[in-house]
């Protein structure tokens, strides 16, 4: 179902608050002055991200918007420590990149399996007045209350991890051409933005071996101002080692379309301009041998072929050029040297608009969490 796709999702997390130190003094039959014996509060649980290869979309957060991490308990008498709390992990996708939802900045990303990431420290458990006695000072009444929870509303992005993307205007035949190189069934019909959101397949080449390709809505001129679908896919090719440009037979001009999608590119994020290119001549089933030889001249300086997703024509040759891009220079990695922006935070989604994020907020009448927290008493210790 296209609904299940879900590539943007908006998150209230809040890490666990530290338990309050134990005031208490011991007493005990035959021991008139037992002195201190308060212990330590436990600690806040984290909130920590951790990268998921089985998931594929952020659809398992859509409707789970709030993350709560465990309190840590207090502390208590015979220097019994508070119980920490619990950790609370998010599974996301491999590619998922995290913004302040309030200021917009990047904070982090997971690009690997099993890669754990602390979105949210929780707050150290205050000490007991077992740790406060002195010489002068043997039974202090006083202890640390615990550090308090940290807070914040994040954006979660998903950015596909790919070796190859595709780009193109609507009805250049990328959805056809995915179909052919791979076993994705992606929608395919004769009017324009079919393809409502991204389709990852796996292209087999020589020697059972394979790359992955996406396939991304397609792009309009003045997509930066909103035309068509605008930028919103377009974060699916970042990560992507090179790019395939698919321009279809017909165009009236193949070079003028070539340079609109890049200067598109460009508007979003100029470092796609430094990702390998390589521009496919789709539907040219409907061109002969003289005809081809005419349209090469006018073509572009990047690496070319001539295809056809229904007779099957060059697309084994293309399979061996872009096989040859994504191996050229194989130890540089497009995810290592991927800078991330910051974005608005005020362009949010219909259904980020309509939700009411003010019961979010952290619930002041929690208990301890007005009480008094000193730094100062912290850093002496």
């Amino acid at each position: 179902m296209s609904g299940n796709f879900v590539d943007y999702v908006k998150i209230y997390c809040r890490s666990g608050k530290g338990g309050r130190g134990s005031i208490h003094l011991r007493r005990e039959k035959y021991i008139p002055k037992g002195g201190p014996d308060g212990g330590d509060g436990g600690k806040g649980g984290n909130v920590v991200l951790r990268g998921n290869r089985n998931y594929w979309t952020l659809l398992h957060l859509k409707f789970s918007r709030h993350v709560f991490a465990g309190d840590g308990e207090n502390g208590s008498a015979k220097k019994s420590f508070g119980k920490d709390g619990e950790d609370k992990v998010i599974e996301v996708p491999c590619g998922t990149v995290v913004y302040n939802a309030e200021t917009g900045e990047y904070v982090c990303d997971v690009t690997e399996h099993e890669q754990e990431v602390i979105l949210l420290k929780g707050g150290r458990g205050g000490l007991g007045n077992w740790h406060f006695r002195t010489s002068t000072n043997q039974t202090p009444r006083f202890a640390q209350p615990g550090e308090p929870a940290q807070e914040m509303k994040a954006i979660l992005e998903l950015k596909l991890l790919a070796d190859v993307g595709l780009v193109g205007f609507p009805n250049a035949g990328k959805s056809t051409l995915l179909s052919v190189v791979s076993a994705a069934k992606p929608k395919i019909a004769d009017y324009p933005f079919t393809t409502l959101e991204p389709n990852l397949g796996i292209v087999s080449w020589r020697d059972e071996k394979s790359f992955v390709m996406a396939d991304i809505p397609g792009i309009i001129e003045g997509a930066g101002e909103g035309k068509g679908l605008g930028f919103r896919f377009l974060r699916h090719i970042e990560r992507n080692a090179s790019l395939l440009f698919l321009v279809p037979a017909d165009s009236s001009d193949i070079a003028v379309e070539y340079r609109i999608l890049l200067s598109e590119l460009e508007k979003y994020n100029p470092e796609l301009l430094d990702k390998r290119r390589v521009l496919a001549v789709s539907k040219s089933d409907m061109l002969d041998d003289e005809l081809i030889a005419e349209i090469e001249k006018t073509l572009p300086d990047v690496p070319h072929i001539f295809i056809s997703s229904v007779t099957g024509r060059g697309i084994t040759s293309l399979k061996d050029i872009l096989w040859k891009e994504l191996n050229k220079d194989a130890d540089s990695s497009s995810s290592e040297t991927l800078v991330h922006k910051s974005i608005d935070p005020r362009q949010v989604t219909s259904e980020d608009s309509e939700y009411n994020w003010e019961k979010d907020s952290l619930d002041k009448d929690r208990d301890d969490l007005d009480d008094s927290y000193d730094d100062d008493l912290y850093e002496s210790f």
